[in-house]
């Protein structure tokens, strides 16, 4: 009988080992594959037509290449400080544009994405003054042909509805470094 429970054990811990050890070394292939394409039928489903903008298939971002190049990548969130947001309220919106970028990442630059996922997904909290400010960065972001997402927020608590609170950057290093550099962290 005690036989039996340390077989049990035994075999579970092995199994946790294992599921780490595959979970680790490539988290993100595992998943993809498994996620069910959806189809939609332009018959029942008048909106997918193609003069819908929404449903065209967007272009991959050239960021995905530098993937096979560079080893260091890094999120920076960039908050806006104008807006006096409590603690929690920058936590929320921090993490609503880093799932943001993310969701955006994950078909137009898996490699990417992979790649940062590989760094144990740096982030950097960094902040800025103005709503301007923050688009000229975006601007200068997309420019150097990196990703980013700004999070726009539904008003319902501290601030504004429609107020661009958070900007997720995510690229190389030394490329973020470049737009990002000169901030200060928050």
């Amino acid at each position: 009988m005690d036989l039996n429970w340390l077989s049990a054990i035994l075999v579970g811990a092995g199994c946790l080992a294992l599921g780490y050890c595959i979970g680790t070394r490539c988290p993100s292939f595992i998943f993809l594959r498994l996620t069910p394409k959806v189809v939609k039928d332009t018959k029942t489903n008048p909106s997918s037509h193609h003069g819908n903008k929404k449903n065209k298939s967007k272009e991959p971002f050239e960021i995905d290449k530098l993937a096979d190049i560079l080893d260091d990548f890094k999120m920076v969130l960039v908050v806006r400080n104008d807006l006096k947001m409590g603690k929690g309220k920058i936590a929320a919106q921090c993490s609503h544009a880093t799932l943001g970028l993310y969701k955006k990442l994950l078909n137009r630059a898996p490699k990417a994405l992979n790649r940062w996922e590989m760094c144990a997904q740096p982030k950097v909290v960094v902040k800025i003054e103005s709503e301007e400010d923050m688009l000229v960065l975006q601007e200068r972001a997309k420019s150097l042909k990196l990703p980013t997402h700004i999070t726009i927020d539904a008003g319902r608590t501290q601030i504004a509805p429609n107020s661009r609170t958070v900007m997720a950057i995510l690229g190389p290093v030394e490329v973020v470094d470049d737009v990002t550099g000169g901030l200060k962290l928050l």
